[in-house]
């Protein structure tokens, strides 16, 4: 079984050029000796030969593709002209992670909880202080709760539940019109029905803090400038990077490149991929900061249109601040060039927009200018499948929505177990082929709705705006955003009973944890540690006991899949551990993977938990005793529904479902099985077999 261990990193990882503006930063008293996961054959070049290389990167890595980004290898070369140090050779890691906006240090805290050797650049010399996206939706706040990072953000965000909607006109002054709840429980089943207002920067910090208590941070100061396939056995990707400080040039070897640096995405240009989309006329000023004023809905997300000047969001924000996101009507767009389109221009519309309400701004923290765009990436990763982009640096949209950080977290959570598993050798070449599959479906559905929504913002119809809100509660609150069929998400056969579906988010459910009587959240009970959850669900245990002992003999052994699964992940994690933090000490995360560092085997039984023991239980379940349950706990639940009853439709007779969530969360599929037929017992066995054999390397 996997076993959870501090790791330090050495003082050479923590700073690549020094740096005299980071606010992360490690004491020489804690920097221990580095702990290399894999051990990579690299090439032990000469500072000469090293320095010929580089001089010639843009030569050798400029074949097929276009004049302007020669220009850019071009420019990017050492040949500068006079002397610069020689950068000493690369050390490789697993994965090199290109900026450190929430989508990369989501991405990089994955890894590194997974036990990943995983770096990070960023070309800034710290975290987001102001301003950016400042949006969490339920869907990104259940995904903390299940990395146990949450609390920390949940106290200092503004909760907004309802949004009210206003409108002005020549001769109509301006008055509510609307007023509807954020996610009605009639369209959307979920625990925090509400939309967290907390500037980028809290998100960032929220995951800094997390990796620098498993003992790694940020390169800061840090800009890409080109990628190359090493044509060495080791086959690294060399990445050279340059310091904002000075001409310092910085070699960083890794066996997969993950380009997270945003819109205007470096890595995206060196890999030959192209935006494709339009931008429109839509251009918007934002600004944060402390206003007095009359208005009465400054504490709701409000849309305020007046048909003279144009559209403004109103958005509470963090101590005490608000946002205001504010249009330009149609008559006003030609004096919008960036130079025109000044702070005080936008106030002034700010307050025409207000009228006769009074604004007046005692602060202003950030103020910027956004058109609108919804563009995607041409292709998220490159031919081989070792380099990658996620967030931004794949799709673009309006932040009306408060979309665009979320979809982008969750982009990194898709793609972080699926390098987890590959890079363990654990993994066929088709599962990290499913990355772009899915996660382009989610942002081609994204855009969508942001095209519709916005032209409904601009449109002035309010009515329709309302409806839009209530339509599309599900999507933009993160559980829509559902991945299409393909070898992990593969649908239920026959009638589909329940609420669960392949390729979705289970909804919340209640359940009672036997060992120590607590009612749980069974989706957020078992948290995320890059491992596969199989939770078995039983009416009658004692009608279907011998199935239930061949289910159980089946995980164990070493000959069947999941047995060759968990032999080969336990071997890999005890070589290649769980990087473990302080905050573990409370947690405790061993107490899911005591059989498997691939599998969480979880028992649900629709019995009271007072009617039975953990030794009556097969051995399986015997020795994963923090995750069995009781179904006994309906009357807690947000729909008064157990939780059989709500994933499975409930279950017939001696019928016994078995459920698995993929370790990002989604649905991967679901069976059911008749616990007292003769046959059923080979049938479910080779059904899991079946399923984790199309995309896992079971064989050692």
């Amino acid at each position: 079984m996997p076993k959870f261990r501090m790791r330090r990193k050495s003082r050479e990882q923590r700073d690549a050029f020094p740096s005299a503006a980071s606010d992360i930063s490690v004491s020489p008293s804690d920097s221990l000796e580095i702990r290399h996961h894999h051990k990579i054959n690299t090439p032990h070049d000469s500072a000469q030969d090293l320095s010929d290389r580089l001089s010639n990167m843009a030569v050798h890595t400029s074949k097929g593709r276009s004049n302007e980004q020669q220009v850019l290898h071009r420019k990017s070369s050492l040949r500068t002209g006079h002397m610069v140090r020689s950068p000493p050779p690369p050390v490789p890691s697993d994965v090199l992670v290109v900026g450190a906006g929430p989508t990369g240090l989501m991405l990089t805290s994955h890894l590194i909880r997974f036990g990943i050797n995983a770096e990070i650049i960023d070309n800034r010399s710290e975290r987001t202080a102001t301003g950016r996206a400042d949006g969490l939706q339920p869907k990104t706040i259940e995904t903390l709760k299940q990395m146990r990072i949450a609390d920390r953000i949940m106290l200092k965000g503004v909760k907004v539940n309802d949004i009210r909607l206003w409108m002005s006109g020549q001769n109509e002054p301006l008055q509510r019109i609307a007023k509807e709840t954020m996610y009605p429980p009639e369209a959307l089943d979920c625990l925090d029905p509400f939309l967290l207002l907390a500037h980028q920067g809290f998100v960032e910090d929220l995951l800094l803090k997390d990796m620098m208590e498993r003992g790694v941070d940020v390169h800061r100061n840090v800009t890409f400038v080109d990628y190359y396939k090493s044509n060495g056995p080791d086959k690294n990707i060399e990445v050279l990077c340059k310091s904002a400080y000075s001409d310092d040039k910085k070699i960083f070897a890794a066996s997969y490149l993950v380009g997270c640096d945003g819109a205007h995405s470096n890595v995206r240009k060196s890999m030959g991929a192209r935006m494709v989309g339009s931008s429109y006329d839509q251009i918007w000023g934002v600004i944060d900061g402390e206003i007095e004023t009359d208005f009465p809905d400054i504490y709701s997300k409000t849309v305020i249109h007046n048909k003279e000047a144009g559209t403004m969001i109103v958005l509470p924000r963090e101590r005490g601040m608000t946002r205001l996101h504010i249009e330009l009507s149609p008559q006003l767009r030609d004096v919008a060039s960036r130079e025109k389109l000044s702070q005080e221009f936008v106030i002034n519309i700010a307050r025409e927009i207000f009228e006769p309400y009074q604004l007046r701004f005692q602060h202003i923290e950030w103020f910027g200018r956004y058109q609108i765009g919804q563009k995607i990436s041409s292709k998220f990763q490159d031919d081989e499948g070792r380099v990658f982009l996620v967030g931004d640096a794949t799709h673009t949209q309006s932040p009306n929505a408060s979309q665009g950080m979320n979809s982008a977290v969750h982009d990194a959570v898709n793609l972080a177990w699926k390098l987890n598993l590959t890079i363990r050798g654990l993994a066929k070449p088709c599962l990290l082929k499913t990355y772009e599959q899915e996660r382009r479906q989610v942002a081609e559905d994204m855009l969508g709705f942001d095209y519709e929504h916005t032209n409904t913002f601009s449109s002035g119809d309010l009515k329709a705006l309302s409806d839009d809100f209530q339509r599309s509660a599900r999507f933009t609150s993160g559980y829509g955003a559902d991945l299409p069929p393909n070898v992990l998400n593969v649908q239920e056969k026959g009638s589909i009973r329940g609420l669960l579906r392949a390729g979705s988010f289970p909804p919340p459910a209640k359940v009672t944890r036997h060992f120590d009587s607590n009612p749980v959240d069974i989706q957020l009970d078992i948290p995320l540690l890059g491992q596969f959850r199989i939770y078995y669900f039983v009416k009658n245990l004692e009608q279907v006991k011998p199935f239930m002992e061949e289910l159980s003999a089946h995980a164990l052994s070493y000959t069947s899949v999941l047995g060759k699964l968990t032999y080969a992940a336990n071997a890999s994690y005890t070589l290649q551990p769980p990087i473990a933090a302080l905050s573990d000490e409370f947690t405790r995360p061993e107490r899911y993977t005591t059989v498997s560092g691939m599998f969480t085997f979880a028992l649900v039984l629709e019995m009271n938990a007072a009617d039975f023991e953990l030794d009556q239980l097969p051995k399986l379940w015997r020795n994963s005793r923090y995750t069995v349950y009781a179904d006994d706990v309906a009357h807690l639940d947000t729909r008064c529904m157990s939780c059989t009853d709500k994933w499975l439709g409930g279950l017939r007779g001696s019928e016994v479902g078995i459920v698995i969530l993929r370790p990002d969360g989604y649905v991967g599929t679901v069976g059911r099985f008749i616990g007292r037929s003769p046959d059923s017992g080979a049938k479910a066995t080779k059904w899991l077999d079946d399923y984790f054999d199309a995309f896992l390397l079971s064989g050692f």
